[in-house]
């Protein structure tokens, strides 16, 4: 007869975890190229692909960065012609940042990209178990979510708002009986995620 499984220890939880952030948290640092662009900046350029024209605070609070960063990370997309300034219709004080042509282009080849790497990482996991560890981390996030509303309600919704990832799994979390609100803003990032 098998001896009943002890609870995990939360610490190899917590471990798990800031190593996928650390992997996927990148977005921040304007040193890591991805398909010629910084991954801050693939993480705009890919916002942009999704939203369409976006003022500047609505872009920054979808990638969660500061608004010096992204100024800094638009001026060079903006000099390498992928993306553009344009006045907003609603507010002839402001702007609202648009790709060009090239920079349509360069977001979807970083989407690519992307997909292509979560295959890739898919691909590693031993078949049986893919759909059970793609179920799994569905399981966690409801986990955490309900975890961070137990004791800050409402920062759950806030802090995923802009992560493709978040509208993927709400389905998962209706089933499990719990409501799920569309995310305003969807690229991939994850982030950001991406990134």
């Amino acid at each position: 007869m098998k001896p009943p499984e002890a609870d995990p220890d939360p610490a190899r939880l917590r471990a798990a975890i800031r190593a996928l952030v650390r992997r996927f948290a990148v977005s921040e640092r304007a040193d890591v190229a991805c398909c010629g662009v910084t991954v801050a900046q693939a993480a705009a350029l890919e916002a942009l692909e999704t939203e369409g024209p976006t003022r500047l605070g609505d872009l920054g609070r979808c990638l969660g960065i500061a608004p010096s960063t992204l100024t800094r990370n638009l001026a060079r997309l903006e000099a390498s012609g992928l993306v553009a300034r344009e006045t907003d219709a609603l507010d002839a004080r402001s702007f609202r940042v648009t790709l060009t042509g090239p920079g349509r282009k360069a977001a979807r080849a970083v989407a690519a990209q992307e997909e292509d790497f979560a295959r890739e990482v898919l691909q590693r996991v031993p078949a049986a178990r893919r759909v059970l560890v793609l179920e799994s981390l569905g399981e966690l996030l409801a986990a955490v979510r309900a975890a961070t509303e137990s004791c800050c309600p409402g920062a759950f919704d806030h802090l995923m708002t802009g992560f493709e990832s978040a509208g993927e799994t709400r389905g998962a979390e209706r089933d499990a009986g719990e409501c799920g609100a569309a995310c305003a803003c969807a690229p991939a990032g994850r982030r950001g995620a991406r990134r």
